[in-house]
């Protein structure tokens, strides 16, 4: 476990977990704002454990942590670091399914999440690449202290990019 709420766990992905990253990159409303198209396979969400979960826990010891919602007993999302090697930085990364949105998850698990760079990872400062438009997760960015540092690109996408040290 790497972090604990009142209501989330925040852990690794484990193969369990092939299915909840499958919906969390299948559903269009979530890839409003993400610069990738919706998964269709099972396959794709099964290469993205195996060779970018996998390999950033390796590599680095750190990644995408699944969230794990206490009450409902399931995977909702994942929170958690990820090395940006285009901005030679650590992006703190957050999605959820819908129905979990607007309930406060987002900044409980940011804020779990950011606690734990600096004293398990060594992790001095942070970064949100968050594609403009994207009002929800800008408010979550804000909201754990962090404040716009630059504009950028990112895969093809216009960002805000919000910074912080720790």
């Amino acid at each position: 476990m790497i972090a604990q709420t009142e209501r989330l766990i925040i852990r690794p992905f484990t193969q369990e977990d092939v299915p909840s990253l499958f919906l969390l990159n299948s559903i269009p409303e979530i890839l409003t704002y993400i610069p990738t198209e919706a998964f269709t396979e099972m396959a794709q969400a099964q290469a993205v454990f195996d060779d970018v979960i996998q390999k950033e826990y390796r590599e680095r010891g750190f990644g995408r942590w699944a969230v794990h919602h206490k009450l409902d007993d399931k995977v909702i999302g994942f929170c958690g670091p990820k090395y940006v090697p285009e901005f030679d930085k650590v992006e703190l990364g957050y999605r959820y399914l819908p129905e979990y949105w607007g309930k406060g998850i987002g900044f409980e698990a940011a804020k779990a999440t950011l606690d734990t760079f600096n004293p398990l990872h060594g992790i001095e400062e942070a970064i949100a690449l968050i594609v403009h438009g994207n009002l929800a997760s800008e408010a979550v960015a804000k909201k754990v202290g962090m404040s716009l540092f630059a504009e950028d690109e990112y895969f093809a996408r216009k960002v805000h990019v919000y910074h912080t040290l720790l």
